[in-house]
């Protein structure tokens, strides 16, 4: 399945656990040179631009992507670290449980 950040842009994130809706994707992160993506970031905390929160989500703990949402499964949501106006820490890993068996893309072709 191929998806473009335009269309994920669009889509809102819900954590499984607990039901809560995390907010629509604002980052995609991915390795370069390899360009394997290594999670998506969404906007943890409420407020004004300057100072939001942002939060991290490993590709492990994506369950599924559907038409309108994307479906993680995060045990505790930490609470999402303060970046300031110009960057700050990278964002913080978040703690999902193991994949049982992940197949393969090369399985489906």
């Amino acid at each position: 399945m191929e998806t473009s950040f335009a269309e994920l842009h669009k889509k809102e994130a819900v954590n499984l656990t607990d039901g809560k809706r995390l907010g629509r994707v604002c980052d995609v992160v991915f390795t370069y040179p390899e360009g394997r993506v290594q999670g998506i970031v969404v906007p943890g905390g409420k407020g004004f631009r300057w100072g939001r929160a942002e939060l991290f989500i490993d590709l492990k703990c994506v369950k599924k992507i559907g038409i309108d949402v994307i479906l993680v499964d995060i045990k505790a949501a930490p609470k999402p670290e303060k970046r300031g106006r110009w960057g700050g820490p990278p964002p913080r890993e978040t703690s999902c449980p193991p994949a049982p068996d992940r197949r393969d893309y090369g399985d489906y072709e």
